[in-house]
Parts: C-alpha cells; sequence; structure tokens
C-alpha cells in the first residue's frame, strides 16, 4: 500500500457481538459515519448478511470475523486477523455480552468461565491490544456496553452479571484517567431494557415482556447515546431518563434498601434450575 492510499483509507471500527441488536447496531452507525468494519461474531450467516447490507448502504469495507469470544485467546485471534488484512483499529466497540439466568451453581463452572472469558477478559484483552497503537497514532476510540445492572448490588440469578458490568464501567474510567491526554476517547455506555434478542437468548423473553414498552430503549438510541458521549468524552452514560433517574437512586439510597428492593423486583428473571 502506498503511503498516499494509507492516509486517505477510512478509519477501521471492531465491533464485537456484531450480529444483532446493539452490535448490529452500532457497526451500522460507524459505517454511516465513512468507518471500514470488522464484525466480530460466532454467526457467520447473521455476519455475512450484515456485511453484504453495510457494503451496500455505506460504500464502506465490512469484513467478518467469525470467532467465540468465549475461548482463550481470542482476542490475540482477532487482532491478528487485523493485522493481517493490513488494518490498525481506530474504534473497539467491546458490545458482546450475554447473562446466565440461573443461580451460580446450578450450571457447569465451565458455563460461568465462558461468561468471564466473553464479557471480561476478551474485552480487556481487545483493549490492550489496540490501546498502544492508539497512542501512537495520537488517538482512538473505546466504546463499552455496560449495564444499568453494573450499578446494581448482587442479586439471585445472573450471578456475575451486574459484577461484569461494573468491572467495565470502573474499566472504562481508569482507561480515561490514564489515557485522556494521550487522545484516547473511552466510554461506557449502560442502558436498561432494551429490543433485541437479549432476553431470548437466556430464556426470560417470556417475564420480559411484561415489562411496559416504554421502558425499553432501541439498539439504535443505545448506540446514538453512546456516540454522542464519546464525541463529547464523557466516561459513563445512561441512556433514557428513566434509567438515569434509576442509577442516580441505586448511588444516592442505602444500599440495603436497594438491595431489598430489586431482590422483589428481579426475583422474576431468576430462572429455576432443571
Amino acid at each position: 500500500m502506498s503511503l498516499e492510499d494509507a492516509l486517505n483509507r477510512r478509519p477501521l471500527a471492531l465491533i464485537t457481538g456484531a450480529s444483532s441488536g446493539i452490535g448490529e447496531a452500532f457497526a451500522c452507525a460507524l459505517a454511516e459515519r465513512d468507518h471500514d468494519v470488522v464484525l466480530v461474531a460466532r454467526r457467520a450467516d447473521r455476519l455475512q448478511d450484515l456485511a453484504a447490507k453495510i457494503t451496500r448502504d455505506h460504500a464502506v469495507e465490512a469484513h467478518v470475523l467469525t470467532m467465540d469470544l468465549s475461548e482463550l485467546g481470542a482476542c490475540d485471534r482477532v487482532l491478528d486477523a487485523v493485522h493481517a488484512m493490513g488494518r490498525h483499529v481506530d474504534v473497539l466497540i467491546n458490545n458482546a455480552g450475554y447473562s446466565i439466568p440461573q443461580s451460580f451453581a446450578a450450571v457447569p463452572w465451565k458455563a460461568q468461565q465462558d461468561f468471564l472469558m466473553t464479557l471480561v477478559v476478551n474485552a480487556c484483552g481487545l483493549a490492550h491490544g489496540v490501546i498502544p497503537g492508539m497512542v501512537e497514532r495520537g488517538g482512538g476510540r473505546i466504546i463499552a456496553t455496560a449495564s444499568l445492572a453494573g450499578f446494581a448490588p448482587g442479586v439471585a440469578g445472573h450471578t456475575l452479571y451486574p459484577g461484569a458490568k461494573s468491572l467495565m464501567m470502573s474499566f472504562c474510567q481508569a482507561l480515561d484517567a490514564e489515557y485522556r491526554d494521550k487522545g484516547l476517547c473511552v466510554t461506557a455506555v449502560s442502558p436498561g431494557f432494551v429490543s433485541t434478542g437479549f432476553a431470548a437468548a437466556n430464556g426470560t423473553d417470556v417475564v420480559m415482556a411484561e415489562a411496559p414498552r416504554r421502558l425499553f430503549l432501541t439498539p439504535e438510541q443505545v448506540v446514538e447515546a453512546a456516540l454522542k458521549a464519546n464525541d463529547r468524552r464523557k466516561v459513563i452514560v445512561v441512556p433514557g431518563w428513566y434509567n438515569a433517574l434509576a442509577a442516580s437512586l441505586m448511588r444516592a439510597l442505602p444500599q440495603g434498601l436497594v438491595r431489598w428492593a430489586l431482590m422483589k423486583g428481579s426475583a422474576k428473571y431468576h430462572l429455576a434450575s432443571d
């Protein structure tokens, strides 16, 4: 590649969990911002369809990378694949995630380990891999999909989920403190209910359907809030006024009261084990 081609090349965004929901919305929004994209997820057919749509609608490059982020070393394999393309990551979207609604010991440890690998270890590994290059080039963007649950104390079911999301928010705050003056813009977006396939994947969709529709955001609303916050270098953003209010109350009220209320309200999302 010539120096002129390198200088004129579009920035590259790497999006994990890109096959549906918030990840798909991030991919489309960044393509609309004239970014090439690398789409990472396990479902190759969904990724191929999305890549074709993005290429058709936005005339940017869309690369498909089928990868299981629950595997040890997946972050290195993702970045090696990007390097093999002759590219570097300008925008990292750590979005891949799910939850396990059963009690902690009711599922095999391997399933809990896979959860931590996907939501924590490989997400942090991707950030670790891209930050040196971003610093060297004088800038870059990292956005993590956290959750309103990250503000909450732990309750029964989804045992590791609040902790993982809380870690991701604290991680983004730490990265901002370390790298803001080196040109990095780091944001954790923490939505509440979002209209995606998340609940169907963990088996709580029937219960989730009972929640008032006014409490749900679309993936596009979440992504718009995240990108606007990142543009302004805001580190934590909670989209939706009702979610922002809930986050404020969880931080302000006595934890014992918050935990009691959440245990009452969340019991229906804790699935009994067979």
